[in-house]
């Protein structure tokens, strides 16, 4: 389901005026905006309100990983929230993944809205082999990402957010029909800051990326609306 525009704007700002600032000067021109956890801690769902108001769409990325009944109700009130897409870990497992989804539908169900996309998090872009040993992981990085997309599309998730170097063998694995969501993502000649596993948008998208999450190299530019526009052309060359 990949969009004409596929850039998901990350919203990790600190304040209300700096998040204002950047949905309105970049509502045309990204397909929605990324809420996290330091955004949405301070903010609270006021802010996902305020996207919403003016136009835009959210992706809320909490990354929920709990027991199934309280990822469940967190679930539920996502939907009420009108979000998008939202997201959980994979590594809570198949129960909770699927008291996830049930809750979800049920949620956008009785209150006549569309379900919003959910995806699993496979293994963070800032992880290494080496830190999926420290905590008991052995297989490879690209072999845990492939395991944990399989069992999150058997609980019956949209999709995941895996690295962009993950794409080509999930899309082998799972099919076209999953939403691939990539952070990771950096322009040409980019800084990878505190990412370990990155392509550059154009690699992305032509590996077969449905929707890239790019914060940094818009955020932190010295014109952002600038920076969006050649990166959404960089995008276009690959399609």
């Amino acid at each position: 389901m990949r969009a004409a525009n596929p850039i998901i704007f990350a919203l990790d700002v600190g304040s209300w005026a700096e998040a204002q600032r950047f949905v309105e000067e970049l509502r045309e021109w990204v397909w929605g905006f990324k809420i996290g956890k330091e955004l949405f801690t301070w903010m609270g769902p006021k802010v996902v309100e305020m996207v919403q108001e003016r136009g835009g769409k959210v992706f809320l990325d909490l990354k929920y990983h709990d027991i199934p009944a309280t990822v469940a109700k967190a679930s539920a009130m996502a939907t009420r929230l009108r979000v998008s897409m939202f997201n959980l870990h994979a590594l809570g497992g198949m129960e909770m993944m699927r008291a996830a989804v049930e809750a979800s539908h049920e949620a956008a169900q009785k209150a006549g809205l569309p379900p919003p996309l959910i995806l699993g998090v496979t293994v963070l872009t800032s992880l290494r082999a080496g830190d999926l040993q420290e905590v008991g992981i052995t297989l490879p990085v690209e072999e845990e990402v492939v395991h944990l997309a399989a069992l999150a599309q058997q609980a019956g998730l949209d999709g995941v957010v895996a690295s962009p170097l993950e794409i080509k063998r999930l899309r082998e694995t799972c099919g076209e029909d999953m939403v691939i969501v990539t952070p990771g993502v950096r322009p040409y000649k980019g800084l990878r800051h505190d990412q370990a596993r990155v392509m550059t948008p154009h690699e992305a998208v032509e590996a077969g990326a449905d929707f890239l999450v790019i914060g940094r190299p818009i955020r932190d530019a010295v014109d952002p609306l600038r920076a969006t526009q050649e990166i959404l052309q960089e995008i276009r060359s690959a399609t």
